[in-house]
């Protein structure tokens, strides 16, 4: 049995697709993505506008890379209105025990609140 070799492209050049492309496209956005919150967060008391600026860019340049905001970026975006969200400045932080402890954090602009359960380490049982 004879081994398949690369496809090449007219040139000559191997032909690896954009699977190549996609990797550094990514890296690149992911890059750019936190560089634009590492701003936002530090131009926040200064100039909320321009922070929010740059929130938007951010989340434009997640979209259209097909990159998923970090887990840390995301909780700093409110999900109803989009708008950046420091805590006890924008938004009310508050921890709950009732059922599952959780932490409640409140949009201070549009009063929508996120939920998130805090999970307990589980040790030998």
């Amino acid at each position: 049995m004879g081994s398949n070799p690369t496809p090449r492209t007219k040139n000559g050049r191997p032909n690896v697709g954009l699977e190549g492309m996609e990797g550094s496209t990514k890296r690149i956005a992911r890059q750019r993505i936190h560089t634009l919150f590492r701003l936002a967060i530090e131009t926040y008391r200064e100039d909320p506008q321009l922070a929010q600026r740059y929130v938007d860019i951010a989340r434009r340049v997640a979209m259209a890379a097909k990159v998923r905001l970090p887990t840390e970026y995301r909780r700093l975006v409110c999900r109803h209105c989009k708008s950046l969200i420091m805590p006890g400045v924008s938004s009310r932080v508050r921890i709950k025990q009732r059922r599952e402890p959780h932490v409640v954090i409140t949009c201070l602009k549009c009063g929508a609140y996120m939920r998130i359960p805090l999970r307990r380490r589980s040790r030998d049982k």
